[in-house]
């Protein structure tokens, strides 16, 4: 038989907390919407990750990599190194992961690596912005559209290129959990699955 089927990229998540952006990565992938690729392995910093759950209830390997166990961050990248390398991975997602890696890391997976940010970079990003923090500072600078940014991970915090973004409005009413909540739902769980295949694509075209 003439041709052949093109191998799947192996997709690796790096979560930290309760992986709904994962879940969003799985059900676009359960979907047909992520084509060339398929998440393989999860590694989390924590132990109490609720995303390690979400991966084992669809049949993924899990590993927990905790910083708290080792002494130097230096030691922990090199054990993500060797997990990611270990799973052979073909593109690395950051989706609620909480720690950032060093080159030593980034440098091995270069336009290979994404990372979601609940804003819309170059806003409210940067060391120190994480989480409910980024929320917060839209609300007191007074931003009426805020958003979230998918990129490609480098060495600068938040300073990759950027692949997709989307805006969502900010409410008069709004708190720091209730903006997040619209953030997460309306543009990070939308822009990262499609951001995946469009990288995905990438990937298969330089080989």
């Amino acid at each position: 038989m003439r041709g052949c089927i093109a191998e799947m990229i192996n997709i690796v998540v790096l979560v930290s907390g309760g992986g709904t952006n994962l879940q969003a990565i799985l059900d676009a992938q359960a979907k047909g919407e992520i084509r060339g690729g398929s998440v393989t392995f999860v590694i989390s910093s924590s132990p109490d990750a609720y995303a390690l759950v979400r991966a084992q209830k669809n049949n993924i390997g899990t590993a927990v990599i905790n910083p708290k166990d080792f002494d130097s961050r230096a030691q922990f990248d090199a054990a993500v190194s060797k997990a990611l390398a270990d799973a052979d991975a073909g593109l690395v997602v950051y989706a609620g992961f909480n720690y950032i890696l060093g080159t030593a890391v980034t440098d091995k997976y270069p336009k290979r690596m994404i990372n979601v940010h609940p804003s819309l970079i170059p806003a409210f990003c940067g060391e120190g912005f994480f989480g409910l923090r980024v929320h917060k500072a839209a609300l007191n600078y007074g931003v009426k559209i805020t958003g979230a940014t998918v990129f490609y991970v480098n060495e600068i915090c938040d300073g990759g290129e950027i692949i997709m973004q989307k805006a969502v409005p900010v409410l008069d009413g709004d708190t720091p959990e209730i903006l997040q909540k619209r953030v997460m739902e309306q543009a990070e769980h939308e822009i990262l699955p499609k951001a995946i295949n469009l990288v995905v694509s990438e990937i298969e075209r330089r080989g």
